[in-house]
Formats: C-alpha cells, structure tokens, sequence
C-alpha cells in the first residue's frame, strides 16, 4: 500500500481547496478552489506541483468537488480549459447545477464591474461543465477497473458530498466541508462506518466554541424583530449561497408565528437563480 498527499491549498488557511492524494498509484485530486483573498498568482492553487510538464492528463486519475462554494470549485475552470485537463470530473447533481451560476457570478464580478483580467470565460465555464459526471449519494462509480467512489451526504450547503475512494485495499475519505448540526433546510452529515487507511477533513472550526444554534437564533430573530417594530429596516449581507436560503427559511417561519406584515426583500441574480434550484431540489427529495 502506498499514499501520498500533497496539499495544494487550504493547508493552515482558509480558502483554495485542493490536495491531490496518490493512492496506490491513482492520483486525484479533491476540490479545485480559488482563494478569495488575492488577486494575484495566489488566487489558485501552484498546478505545476503536480506535473512540471503541465500534462495533467496524464498527471491525474479524475477530479472530486465536493461542493459549489467558489473555495471549493473557483478554479475548476481555469484548471480544465486553460491548463489543459480533459480527464473526468465528479460532483453531485446539484453542485453540477449550481457551480456554473457561482463561477460566472464571480466572473462578472471581477472582470464587468472591477475592471480585472479575466482568468477565464463564459466559454470557458460551459465547456469546463461538459467534462462534469454527476452522481448520486451513495452511488458507487467505478472510474476504471482499480478506482472506485462513493459519495455521502455532508449538510453543509445542498448537494454537498464527502467522497469515499478505494484503489486495492487502499480505502480513504475526504470530507470537504461538512454539518454536524442540522438546520432548517439540511441534515446532519451521514456516512458509513468505514476502516480508512486515511482521512482528510475539514477543520476550520475545529477549536471554535459556539453558542448552541438555537440561542443564536433567537437573538438575532430578537434584534430584527426590535428593529422593523420601531420602523427601521434590516440589511443582511450574506456572502456564501446556502446561508442566504437558511436565513430565508428562518424569517419566513418567524414572520407566520408572529404575524408579521413587514415585507422581506431578497436580492436577485445569483440568489434568486439558487433558490429555484434549493426548492426544486427539494421537492424532488420529498
């Protein structure tokens, strides 16, 4: 048995997912993020680390995204159609459908409002999903003869996905980003009892303490209900999809409790294209 992990972001920083994991002479790479914080060379993960060639084709067994978030797929396009990567690429049916909005949102708005270069191009996106396979939870794919996947449910945000991969008797998870805790519109994450020769996950909350979820949802119900009561308006910036439904789904059950006549007003885009997709999806899982 032989395995070797090189970390290509997200190591002791938040932002840039991408490890790419030889496992028994399989190499895949899980998560193709960019990081949010620079606009420079830094922005993606240092590609040339896994083939100074750039041959990534040969350098590569497949690609794994666990979910939409852009510190998880913001460099998927940039890495297919610039770079030169055709191999296979594997997310979930949902991440496959959202991902697409969440990279060409970012593209208008680094390249139409801020004036930056363009990294890559709407053609780019639509020919980067073409190389996209879609799974189900709980699916077992077998990308060839020796390297089978599985994916499980993560909470987190909507189609989000820990993938099991197995090659001989070499058997491993990478998490992404997971939920423990259940919300108002997702579970908590679930996955088999497995042996593992190794286990990548994701820690940014790790030694964080938080209120219970419950308290924190009742002080902030608190402060915009004091608010609109006196007359004011709320804004709440939310910056990540999933948080922005959560919310929604928050305020519409408080608003039915209390009888609250205050209209509540989401932006559209992005946010409004999502949410189409969170209801759809819902409905299908009902």
């Amino acid at each position: 048995m032989a395995i070797e992990t090189l970390v290509l972001g997200a190591g002791q920083e938040v932002g840039k997912s991408c490890v790419v994991v030889n496992i028994n002479g399989k190499r895949i790479m899980f998560d193709c993020g960019m990081h949010m914080g620079y606009n420079d060379h830094r922005q993606f993960p240092d590609f040339s680390l896994i083939s100074p060639s750039r041959n990534f084709n040969d350098a590569l067994s497949c690609i794994i995204i666990t979910h939409f978030h852009l510190d998880h797929v913001g460099a998927l396009a940039y890495f297919t159609e610039v770079c030169g990567y055709s191999g296979p690429v594997y997310m979930t049916y949902p991440t496959k459908a959202l991902a697409p909005l969440m990279l060409e949102d970012y593209r208008k708005v680094m390249v139409n409002r801020r004036g930056e270069e363009e990294q890559f191009t709407s053609d780019h996106i639509a020919e980067c999903m073409k190389k996209v396979i879609a799974v189900d939870l709980k699916q077992t794919v077998q990308v060839d003869e020796d390297l089978e996947i599985r994916a499980y449910y993560a909470g987190h945000v909507i189609g989000a996905a820990m993938f099991y991969v197995k090659v001989g008797d070499a058997e491993m998870v990478y998490t992404g980003d997971y939920n423990m805790t259940p919300d108002r519109h997702l579970g908590a994450a679930q996955i088999d009892r497995l042996r593992l020769d190794l286990l990548i996950t994701e820690s940014t909350y790790a030694t964080t303490i938080r209120d219970s979820k419950y308290a924190r949802e009742r002080e902030f119900l608190k402060a915009i209900h004091k608010c609109v009561s006196g007359g004011g308006k709320v804004l709440i910036p939310t910056f990540a999809l999933g948080r922005a439904q959560e919310l929604c789904i928050l305020l519409e059950d408080y608003w039915e409790r209390m009888n609250l006549k205050v209209p509540i007003y989401f932006s559209a885009g992005l946010n409004q294209l999502a949410s189409m997709i969170y209801r759809y999806t819902y409905l299908c899982q009902i």
